[in-house]
């Protein structure tokens, strides 16, 4: 049985889902080769037999017109995307430079010399050729799978308000040395008025449009840029007993059954059991939770968690693909492949509008000739059809209200990655919360002091704190915060995973798991107040320490994460926009419980692990529902990928960062809620832009047909459109957020 090779091969140059289908069926077109081409990662999954090389490949993606990156190349898709970026970058420049000499010459009288109009033709060409060369390139690829799009509109009305300019300038009497032109054109009635130039609009709209696809570019690269992320967080080496001597060597030669060290403080290196050495671990990579978990002998481990406070010995019991890390970064790179790409709002216009376009040129040029009237005329009336539904106004309508919306979001800590977002934010219907670090601090804090009968807080905290002021674990740190006696300790000694003990002013101190405080207690009546006071905190789900001095338990402290101070408002806030929130934690249902009635959340989803949230994500689309996923952290990576309208807390791991679509820089919950209603008004904006774009064009195109459409009212009109534009997208600049945000 013959064996088929499998890989992931970069694809550059899509710009529809269209695009994917032809490369798609090119590639299936090879012998043997199983191909599945996927817009949004801009990647093809190629299944192919032996025999085929990854050239053979490339080939056939650049044969439909388009590039790939072999994975032997050492290019890198990273560097493949950049370079777009660049040239991006560049067309807009370039074109900009020569852009602005063109419509200062063309719409302002007092700049115009003799023989301008031969200047304005020569520095259009730059822009409208090579400039313009990315919507060409596009519009021919899309007009051979017979869609059209936004740059099939751009490309169609630069060629044509080009071309006749430079008709009119060569030669249809507007190259004379006295031509004074304005926009539009003359009524076809009067055939000693000379034609208008366009050059103006020719230049100006790829440079529009190159700003909004320039600032789209830069925030593409999102799945490949939380893979990345995901991977940093291994160790690059890994300490590995050999014959009881330690030896550092790559993680990459680590095998299962190998013994590794892991020291306090270091992540650890893979998967695997605890074989001697007790520690906490903090797990907050993968369950979200702040508290650390207890391990021991027998005890499982996760790579890329960290070791706190004691040095542990470990058996590998899962490398390279079958880490847990690695198959987060797997549910990363399935969740983005399976989510379904947006089409742009203006390409499903231009997709009716571009053939009824073209339809009513062609009609006019007919109409003319039937008529009798002379071809000349009936030419210019079909071109005048074409300029005028050049969508100069729409070439503003989405950019500029992008970029108000993005930059008014940026002054309230909201950054957003793009129109994409946008679109999806209008419909989102349920948004499932993170629990630790969304809704809560993600710190833990001391919830309460419970002291023996007889006793005080004060001589709990006094005996408890100087002890936990020597230790590095996140409920040491949390009680050593808390108001006490500063006394001299000695004879300090941390037992990882248990507690800690000591002298403190001559009194034997222990600090530490109640069961581990149990068993150095002397002292009878454990089981009047403690042991219940240990149930009861149990049942709330909180953290639990307790303290004896001299052999007699004196006190249990209990400690939790803190709820967030606006995380209630900001429910209120969803509910009110008729958005149903549901919390998901890592913890128990008791502990999601406590947190859920504190802040108003009716539904609780509780124990859940990275692949967990996932499928509660794909559980709710399935139903008809459009999901917003706000997380923090590495285990909610691939949920916010999978959710229709991912959020992450800057605050969170880089990973959940790089896998959002939206990031807070303010880390409230109240953020993400001003995320929605910005995005939502933002959108709004954009749809009301293109309305009135689209108005124009449609409202002047059959002035265009029958002749009548004026310089005067085509320049007017063409210029309110785009002040209209811009005017309409400056409002966004007094969106105002639920509460108030300092600087």
């Amino acid at each position: 049985m013959s064996v088929v090779e499998e890989i992931d091969l970069p694809v550059i140059g899509m710009t529809c889902t269209a695009c994917a289908r032809h490369i798609e069926n090119r590639l299936n077109s090879l012998p043997g080769v199983q191909a599945s081409v996927n817009y949004a990662t801009e990647s093809a999954h190629v299944a192919m037999p032996p025999g085929t090389t990854v050239d053979v490949l490339v080939e056939a993606v650049r044969a439909a017109g388009y590039d790939a990156v072999a994975p032997d190349s050492g290019v890198s898709i990273e560097e493949a995307a950049a370079a777009e970026v660049r040239a991006t970058r560049l067309h807009f420049w370039v074109s900009l430079a020569f852009a602005i000499p063109v419509s200062l010459l063309s719409m302002i009288a007092a700049l115009q010399f003799t023989g301008w109009q031969w200047v304005v033709l020569a520095l259009a060409v730059p822009v409208v050729t090579w400039g313009a060369w990315p919507f060409h390139r596009a519009t021919w690829l899309n007009l051979r799978h017979g869609t059209a799009t936004m740059d099939t509109l751009i490309s169609m009305g630069v060629t044509a308000a080009f071309l006749w300019s430079a008709w009119a300038v060569l030669l249809g009497g507007a190259g004379s040395l006295d031509y004074h032109g304005a926009h539009g054109l003359g009524s076809m009635g009067d055939a000693m008025e000379l034609p208008a130039l366009y050059f103006e609009v020719a230049a100006a709209v790829p440079v529009f449009v190159l700003a909004g696809r320039w600032f789209e570019a830069r925030a593409k690269r999102r799945s490949s840029s939380a893979i990345r992320a995901l991977l940093t967080l291994q160790i690059a080496d890994a300490t590995v007993l050999v014959d009881g001597v330690e030896q550092l060597v790559p993680l990459a030669r680590l095998r299962v059954g190998d013994h590794f060290i892991a020291r306090p403080g270091e992540r650890i290196a893979t998967d695997g059991e605890v074989v001697a050495g007790e520690s906490a671990v903090d797990e907050a990579l993968l369950t979200g939770e702040s508290v650390p978990i207890a391990v021991a002998p027998g005890s499982r481990v996760v790579g890329a968690t960290i070791n706190l406070d004691g040095r542990l010995e470990v058996r590998a019991t899962g490398v390279g693909a079958d880490t847990r890390i690695a198959q987060i970064a797997q549910l990363v790179t399935a969740a983005q492949s399976g989510k379904a790409p947006i089409q742009r709002l203006a390409d499903r216009v231009s997709a009716v509008f571009v053939p009824a376009v073209l339809a009513a040129a062609l009609l006019t040029l007919a109409l003319w000739l039937v008529t009798g009237h002379p071809a000349q005329q009936a030419f210019s009336a079909a071109v005048a059809v074409l300029i005028i539904a050049c969508p100069c106004a729409l070439g503003l309508a989405t950019p500029i209200a992008l970029l108000v919306g993005t930059g008014r979001g940026a002054q309230l800590g909201i950054v957003i990655r793009g129109p994409e977002t946008l679109e999806q934010s209008r419909r989102v219907t349920t948004v499932l919360l993170d629990k630790t670090g969304t809704v809560t601090t993600g710190q833990v804090q001391v919830r309460q002091v419970l002291p023996a009968p007889g006793l005080n807080t004060g001589a709990v905290l006094d005996a408890a704190g100087p002890i936990e002021a020597y230790s590095e674990h996140p409920l040491a740190r949390a009680i050593a915060g808390q108001p006490h006696v500063q006394a001299q300790v000695s004879e300090f000694r941390s037992h990882p995973g248990r507690g800690a003990q000591g002298q403190v002013d001559g009194r034997a101190i222990v600090v530490g798991s109640p069961s581990w405080v149990i068993e150095h207690a002397t002292s009878p009546g454990v089981d009047d107040w403690f042991a219940p006071a240990v149930q009861q905190a149990q049942r709330e789900g909180l953290a639990q320490v307790g303290v004896s001095r001299d052999g007699r338990i004196i006190g249990l402290i209990t400690l939790a994460d803190s709820v967030r101070g606006s995380s209630a408002q900001a429910v209120r806030a969803l509910v009110d926009m008729g958005i149903e929130p549901i919390l998901l934690t890592g913890d128990s249902a008791i502990v999601g419980r406590v947190v859920a009635d504190e802040v108003g959340i009716a539904q609780v989803i509780a124990e859940v692990r990275p692949e967990g949230k996932v499928a509660m994500v794909q559980e709710h689309q399935a139903a008809g529902r459009v999901v917003a996923m706000v997380g923090d952290g590495v285990n909610d990576a691939a949920a916010l990928v999978q959710a229709d309208l991912g959020i992450a807390m800057s605050a969170g791991s880089d990973v959940a960062i790089e896998a959002s679509d939206i990031t807070l820089v303010r880390n409230d919950l109240l953020a993400a809620v001003d995320a929605l209603r910005l995005s939502r008004r933002t959108l709004r904006t954009i749809r009301g832009n293109l309305f009135w774009a689209f108005a124009y064009n449609v409202a002047m195109i059959p002035l265009a047909a029958i002749g009548l459409l004026s310089p005067l009212l085509a320049g007017a009109a063409m210029a309110f459109s785009s002040v209209f534009v811009v005017a309409n997208s400056l409002r966004l600049r007094r969106f105002q957020p639920i509460a108030p945000v300092r600087s």
